[in-house]
């Protein structure tokens, strides 16, 4: 036969009331709202920002409170179930509370109404065991709901990151393909880009198979640069776009070179930095025609810019390339005189040796020289140059086919 008294019945055990007698717990229980509001009174008194919340808002805390405050009676009944009824208690505080305070913020609110407990649950003790019960639950239950706040916080920062990721790789992808102009603004703006920014595209491969990762040493780069940047890696290539000005001052110059160092192996090719987001889509279209085309130049620098990579976009079939090298160099040069066309035409085709031009044009070699650095300040390519010797020859040649087929 099964022995029952007043603590134990059909051999379970008995629930933990922390030393409490069951009146005290109906007046708790009965108290709560009250409690709550004590709490919420003195967060509107003690902290300034508080105040400042919208009505709703702060109704919407008083009843996250008075949760709370029902959750401690519970919690006093059985502590077993703590973490549940805790948990359970502020399972709303994330969609509530992230999106108006921070953690600090919410961590202060918790401890204000921790403090307010204290100082009103003694009336509620018939003993002192019942005082001293009081405040070391009322501290241990504090210290549950500061985890949870924590934890609901931390759930809440890994949703937001995961979105802002998949929000981010959109943008990315829009900016890449040249998507309508207000839908890629508008989700950079949720990100927190600013539309006029400059911005400069930059391709690559990304340094591991681990995305995660990749983003990290990206974003890590960047802080310290104290430049923005949007990113995606899209399965063997990394696009990095970066906010801020890049061809100004030396300090300027180096960001895009210290970028690439979170780039894996192989070259990066940067765009041209254009003066808003809305005109990315020009410098990555650019950024990634030049990435097909870098490995047509071993010896290309790290990062390359895509205009440098001119000759090898054009014998690749890029048409844009191909206008570029007409617009700013064949036809410059055709402008400036048939003379001008000439001396370029015999220097490159004399292998770069000043003399040998000069007696075929049957001019003197410094007329050569002057000419020369007339062509190089119409097209910024300096013929004595071999690097800028081959785009001029691709340029003419470029602009003579053009000229054929009608095109100009």
């Amino acid at each position: 036969m099964t022995q029952t008294n007043g603590s134990q019945t059909n051999g379970r055990r008995p629930a933990k009331h922390h030393g409490l007698s069951a009146k005290t717990l109906r007046r708790l229980e009965r108290a709560s709202g009250r409690l709550a509001s004590a709490s919420v009174a003195a967060m509107e008194q003690r902290l300034p920002w508080f105040g400042r919340l919208p009505a709703e808002q702060r109704a919407s805390i008083l009843l996250i409170t008075q949760t709370g405050a029902a959750g401690f009676v519970d919690w006093l009944r059985d502590s077993q179930e703590a973490l549940k009824l805790t948990t359970d208690a502020f399972r709303g505080a994330p969609e509530d509370l992230s999106r108006w305070i921070s953690l600090r913020q919410a961590v202060g609110l918790v401890r204000l109404a921790i403090e307010v407990f204290e100082e009103q649950l003694p009336e509620f003790a018939a003993t002192k065991a019942e005082d001293a019960a009081l405040t070391e639950g009322i501290l241990r239950y504090g210290r549950e709901i500061a985890f949870a706040t924590a934890n609901s916080y931390a759930a809440a920062a890994e949703a937001r990151g995961a979105w802002d990721a998949r929000l981010e790789a959109l943008v990315v992808d829009g900016i890449v393909r040249g998507d309508a102009e207000e839908a890629v603004l508008s989700r950079a703006a949720a990100l927190g880009w600013e539309p006029s920014a400059m911005a400069t595209v930059l391709a690559g491969r990304p340094p591991s198979d681990d995305p995660p990762s990749v983003v990290f040493e990206v974003r890590r780069l960047a802080a310290r640069l104290g430049r923005p940047v949007l990113l995606s890696v899209q399965g063997s290539r990394l696009i990095v776009v970066a906010g801020g000005p890049t061809d100004g001052d030396a300090k300027q110059k180096e960001v895009l070179g210290k970028l690439a160092g979170a780039f894996g192996e192989g070259p990066v090719v940067a765009g041209p930095t254009v003066d808003s987001l809305a005109e990315a889509h020009r410098s990555a279209a650019e950024a990634l025609s030049g990435l097909r085309a870098v490995v047509g130049w071993p010896g290309a620098p790290r990062p390359v810019r895509s205009s440098d990579l001119l000759p090898e976009r054009a014998l690749s079939g890029d048409a844009e390339a191909e206008r570029l090298l007409i617009e700013e160099i064949a036809q410059p040069l055709e402008a400036a005189g048939p003379t001008m066309l000439q001396t370029v035409d015999e220097y490159l085709e004399s292998g770069g040796v000043l003399e040998t031009c000069a007696k075929k044009l049957f001019v003197h070699p410094n007329t050569v020289r002057y000419r020369l650095r007339r062509a190089a300040e119409l097209t910024g390519r300096n013929a004595t140059e071999p690097r800028d010797a081959l785009v001029l020859r691709v340029a003419l040649t470029v602009g003579r086919l053009a000229r054929a087929r009608g095109l100009w």
